[in-house]
């Protein structure tokens, strides 16, 4: 049986910081499940999922020599890499010409931990007028920033925000009067 070894959050920076292997190993298989679910909750798909898993840990490995101890616990920091990570593979144009080619099916959008036809978020959207309901569509459903949405619908991207505080608005009462 072989013995994994035991760390403490300093001597595994340590030794991170001198690209130790076994530490490395220990790290991610100690904390490869928990910053998957940290992915998986900004990226629905399993397989860009776990690439962007293995992009954080490339990055975690060269970036290790910039970590703060001072700052930030080590999980917290690899908790931003990855959550960076998964946000920045959602807004790629990689991403958004591949969702745009692929069928979108009813209750295939995740909320962090929930499905959203669970919560029948999905048909609460559908019931905003037509301009609200784009705009979410883009922005929640699609990961579009504002500035995209602005150029992509052709309007203001103070008009964007307004309309989408309005939708967030109606939203919220929707849901609410789901749970009553």
């Amino acid at each position: 049986m072989k013995l994994t070894p035991k760390y403490t959050e300093e001597d595994l920076v340590q030794l991170l910081k001198q690209r130790d292997e076994p530490a490395f190993r220990f790290l991610y298989d100690n904390y490869a499940s928990a910053l998957y679910s940290v992915i998986l909750s900004i990226v629905p798909e399993a397989e860009t999922a776990r690439d962007v898993l293995q992009d954080c840990f490339v990055k975690i490995w060269r970036m290790m020599d910039q970590y703060d101890p001072a700052k930030a616990r080590l999980f917290t920091w690899m908790h931003s890499v990855a959550r960076s990570g998964a946000i920045d593979a959602v807004r790629s144009k990689h991403w958004k010409n591949a969702r745009l080619n692929s069928p979108v099916l009813d209750g295939q959008h995740i909320v962090p931990g929930i499905a959203v036809e669970h919560i029948g978020l999905r048909k609460s959207v559908h019931q905003l007028k037509e301009e609200h309901r784009v705009l979410v569509e883009l922005s929640y459903f699609q990961g579009y920033t504002h500035e995209e949405i602005s150029k992509q619908v052709n309007i203001p991207m103070g008009t964007v925000k307004t309309r989408l505080r309005a939708a967030l608005t109606q939203l919220r009462k929707m849901v609410t009067l789901l749970f009553l």
